[in-house]
Parts: C-alpha cells; sequence; structure tokens
C-alpha cells in the first residue's frame, strides 16, 4: 500500500480507502475461521495418525512373530524360497483430495495378489499367516505416511494462514486506517483553509464596497 504521503486527500479516496477496510475486515474473518477449521481438521488428523502408529507398532510385532513361526515350522530355507517368489508389489498411484482449500495425497495400489500364491503353491498356513501380516503392514504404513504427509500440510496450511492474517489484522487494516484518519485531517484543514480564504475575499469585497460607497458620497457632495 502507498504512504500516507502519496494519498490523494479526496473524497473519492476516502471513499475508496473506506471500502477497502471493510473488504479487508470481511477477508479477516474468512481467514480465521478458516484457520480454526484447519486447526479442527489437524486434530482429528492427528489423533487418527496416532492411533494408525499404535497400531502399526502392535502389527509389526505379530509380523515378526509370525516369521519367527514360519521359521520354525517350514523352516528357513523354505521361508526364503517362497519369499523369492512373491511377485512385486503394483505400482502406488496418488489421488489428491482439496481440504480447505490444501491438496492431500491419497495413496491407493501397493498390493499383490498372494490368492495366487496360496492356492498354487499350497503354501504351508505359517507362511501364509505370515503373508497376511506383512501385507497388512504393508496396509498401514502406507496409511500412516498417507497421515503424516496430511499433518505436514495442514501445519504448513496453518502457519501460512496465520501469516496472512497478521499481516492483514497488524499491518494492512491499521494502514488503511491511517491513510483515513490522514484524508480526514486533511480535508478538515482544506475546509478551514477554505472558510478562511473565503471570509478574506468577503472581508475584501466588503471593504471595496465600502470605499465605492464613500467615493460615490464625495462625488455626490462635489
Amino acid at each position: 500500500m502507498p504512504s500516507v504521503i502519496n494519498i490523494r486527500p479526496t473524497r473519492l479516496e476516502y471513499i475508496r480507502t473506506k471500502r477497502r477496510i471493510v473488504v479487508a475486515k470481511k477477508g479477516l474473518k474468512l481467514l480465521k475461521l478458516k484457520r480454526q477449521a484447519l486447526i479442527l481438521e489437524f486434530f482429528n488428523a492427528s489423533k487418527t495418525a496416532a492411533a494408525l502408529r499404535s497400531g502399526l507398532q502392535s502389527e509389526l510385532v505379530k509380523g515378526y512373530q509370525s516369521i519367527r513361526m514360519a521359521e520354525m515350522l517350514a523352516g528357513t530355507m523354505r521361508l526364503e524360497n517362497e519369499a523369492m517368489k512373491i511377485p512385486q508389489i503394483s505400482k502406488l498411484q496418488i489421488q489428491v483430495k482439496n481440504v480447505m482449500g490444501v491438496s492431500i495425497p491419497k495413496l491407493e495400489g501397493g498390493k499383490s495378489n498372494t490368492t495366487i500364491i496360496e492356492h498354487i503353491l499350497e503354501l504351508p498356513p505359517s507362511i501364509n499367516e505370515a503373508i497376511k501380516a506383512f501385507q497388512n503392514i504393508h496396509k498401514m504404513v502406507l496409511d500412516v505416511a498417507e497421515k503424516e504427509t496430511t499433518l505436514r500440510k495442514l501445519l504448513y496450511e496453518i502457519e501460512k494462514t496465520k501469516r496472512k492474517s497478521n499481516a492483514i489484522e497488524n499491518v494492512f487494516i491499521p494502514r488503511l486506517q491511517g491513510a483515513v484518519k490522514f484524508i480526514i485531517f486533511r480535508l478538515a484543514e482544506m475546509e478551514r483553509d477554505t472558510f478562511i480564504m473565503l471570509k478574506t475575499v468577503k472581508r475584501k469585497m466588503g471593504e471595496r464596497e465600502q470605499e465605492n460607497i464613500q467615493r460615490e458620497k464625495e462625488i455626490l457632495a462635489s
């Protein structure tokens, strides 16, 4: 915004500045509402992420226990041999959803077709259990990664919105209000100057009129 010195002290500029203050206050209110909604979304996502992390820890423990059980029942060589035959998981696909103007990633894919392995290779139940356990772990890892990314993006947007609202509330609006005060002061000053000038002109016109009357009297007397 231009400095107060560069503002034209006119009534039109006064009206425009007052309108800008109204618009700025409305924008500030919307930014604060957005920030509140983002904070609420952040806490909800944080609770979900915490639950997922806790669940992931439990599933990891179960997963490694299933691996040890499979080693005991099927043997290490058999387990390693079957692990080599598991097909690679499909590529991840990242979908994007919009939450209060924030692009949140949605991870999809990353699955492997283990039903074929189970039926064709006729794996021992212990190995099947291990595969299922780590399939579940894989899905939970993706869910945790998704939520962690969501939290980072929401936190960044919260800070960004806070900076914008602070700039409007503490810098932009005060400058506009200062400009309004300056325009009011200058208009009042100009009005006083105009009033004084009009009084001076009126006085001089009165004096001139008196001089003309006096001159006419002198002419008539002579």
